[in-house]
């Protein structure tokens, strides 16, 4: 597993992490957070099967 590899599955998860977090305060609407998580996890996975 390359470096790139191991800091995108460092940061999806905190990117999620934030996003639920940002839900739960009251900061983002439901939609807004399930597209924050849909395109992050999609994005790190395209980069990661592509590195």
């Amino acid at each position: 597993m390359s470096s790139a590899q191991i800091g995108l599955s460092v940061t999806t998860p905190i990117i999620v992490g934030f996003a639920l977090l940002l839900y739960r305060v009251g900061v983002l609407q439901g939609t807004g957070a399930v597209s924050a998580i849909v395109a992050s996890i999609a994005i790190a996975a395209v980069l990661f099967f592509n590195q």
